[in-house]
């Protein structure tokens, strides 16, 4: 069965949406809080891939750079893209792309999807760092201690969680004929 170009269109927006939702759940930090946001791009990779789930992480950072608020605490525009946060937000999109191509690869199965979203979760940690070094002009140890150590931990579970309910939620919707049963992008 394919997948029609309306209901793949519309399964990336709602997936864009759904990274948009789960960037407002937070726990404050100084310069980046811990966000629902890579729990659903992890969610957005493992479900539908590396394409679309690519094609949904650059809709969501298309749209938070137009203005809407979709962006961590209701923020939007190119200062956030190009602010403390922006590499989180670029490494978005190699994050999904590598999550979703590691997976078509090897198997859509609970422990491949947890070792997909691990290696996902470094992808955005190198970047969100390497990222902060620079724009906020910290040292190599202040930019690891702001930007990578505190999300570690809090990164694994949610990179267990979304190979889990990724895994869990893209049976479902094969199922149910939502997804097709072999999506390779």
């Amino acid at each position: 069965m394919k997948q029609s170009n309306v209901q793949t269109m519309s399964t990336i927006a709602l997936f864009a949406a759904i990274i948009g939702v789960l960037a407002q759940l937070t726990i404050p930090l100084p310069f980046i809080p811990i966000t629902g946001q890579t729990l659903a791009i992890g969610l957005a990779a493992t479900i539908l891939g590396s394409r679309n789930g690519m094609l949904a992480t650059l809709l969501y950072i298309f749209i938070g750079v137009l203005g809407v608020p979709v962006f961590t605490q209701m923020t939007a525009g190119f200062g956030v893209l190009f602010g403390p946060t922006g590499g989180f937000l670029i490494g978005f999109i190699p994050t999904t792309f590598i999550i979703g191509w590691y997976l078509e690869k090897t198997a859509f199965t609970t422990a491949h999807a947890f070792i997909a979203n691990v290696i996902g979760m470094f992808i955005t940690l190198i970047f969100g760092t390497v990222w902060l070094k620079f724009i906020v002009s910290m040292t190599w140890s202040a930019a690891f201690i702001a930007g990578f150590a505190p999300f570690f931990v809090v990164g694994l579970i949610k990179a267990f969680l979304a190979g889990w309910l990724g895994i869990l939620i893209r049976n479902r919707l094969q199922k149910a004929r939502i997804l097709p049963a072999h999506t390779t992008n």
